[in-house]
């Protein structure tokens, strides 16, 4: 509830990799209605998928790894009520209590309303990009920034990887939908609709923020102690451990390495320590990302051992 109210567009609910039941995923929509549209990213395009999501009342409908026209125009037909696709009018908690005062009646409005974005994961998505964002009723496609690493075999900053984003953006942009990417690539202008952080992300982000804007002001005296001077350093720490605490998506988790040593170079020492610190910590609860954590420190001119 505290997400669905948080001020996002939308919130997607993991299906394709979480091991929840539609029940659960039901009763999360209907115990907490918005503000934000409630999203889910299903485990592949077919019927039984697509028509529990929208059933259940999912105004966003996001289908992993797409790599042909055929799996697009599949998630097309069992997102939409003829005649544009092949959803079945059938009942569901959607329909009957979460949309039933849509203006215009819900089955009437529900293909100008729903949202469908295709992730674009794989070489053959690439290849297919620009057929796929062709069709109509397609949204949106999202470059995804882990899985195009995974499968492609080359990492963000690889011109070959950053030659398989541009192209999932430009098939975007002429079809005339979105293009959608993590939110961290938000300052890269062919990018108009963003995935944030998930939901342990954000819960650990807000703790770490408030216990350092705590530790900022009252250093470690407690009650009655007095202020000391902020370091300006809870952001980096934050999102450090937002990101790196539980490693979800490594890219990300890569990506505030790099923000937070590039910014730790030009510091202090008191602040600077502050972030190696924090690296240590990462490193040490992430034994398997340590190495390329401290590579990507060391590339931003900060030197961290795990000890």
């Amino acid at each position: 509830c505290a997400m669905a109210a948080a001020g996002y567009d939308f919130i997607w609910v993991e299906m394709q990799h979480e091991a929840i039941s539609w029940e659960q995923v039901a009763r999360f929509w209907r115990t907490c209605p918005g503000p934000a549209a409630p999203g889910v990213r299903v485990a592949y395009a077919d019927e039984r998928e697509i028509q529990h999501a929208t059933d259940m009342g999912a105004a966003v409908i996001v289908v992993p790894t797409v790599d042909s026209v055929e799996e697009a125009r599949a998630a097309v037909d069992w997102t939409y009520f003829p005649p544009m696709g092949r959803r079945s009018s059938g009942g569901g908690q959607g329909p009957s209590s979460l949309w039933n005062d849509v203006p215009g009646g819900y089955r009437q409005t529900w293909n100008d309303n729903v949202v469908l974005i295709l992730m674009i994961e794989t070489l053959q998505g690439v290849e297919a990009a620009r057929d796929i964002a062709k069709i109509p009723g397609v949204d949106g496609l999202f470059a995804a920034s882990g899985d195009l690493g995974n499968f492609s075999g080359f990492g963000e900053g690889d011109a070959e990887y950053e030659a398989l984003i541009t192209e999932v953006a430009t098939a975007a942009r002429e079809a005339g939908i979105h293009a959608c990417a993590p939110l961290r690539w938000a300052n890269r202008p062919e990018f108009t609709c963003f995935q944030a952080g998930t939901e342990g992300a954000n819960i650990r982000r807000g703790a770490a923020a408030e216990i350092a804007q705590a530790e900022e002001r009252f250093g470690s005296s407690g009650a009655g102690g007095s202020p000391v001077t902020g370091t300006g350093t809870s952001a980096l720490l934050a999102n450090l451990t937002a990101e790196c605490g539980a490693i979800t998506y490594e890219a990300d988790c890569n990506a505030a390495v790099e923000q937070a040593a590039t910014a730790a170079s030009s510091m202090g020492a008191t602040e600077q320590a502050q972030v190696v610190r924090r690296l240590r910590e990462v490193m040490g609860a992430n034994p398997a990302h340590a190495a390329r954590i401290g590579e990507i420190a060391a590339r931003a001119g900060l030197t961290v051992d795990s000890r």
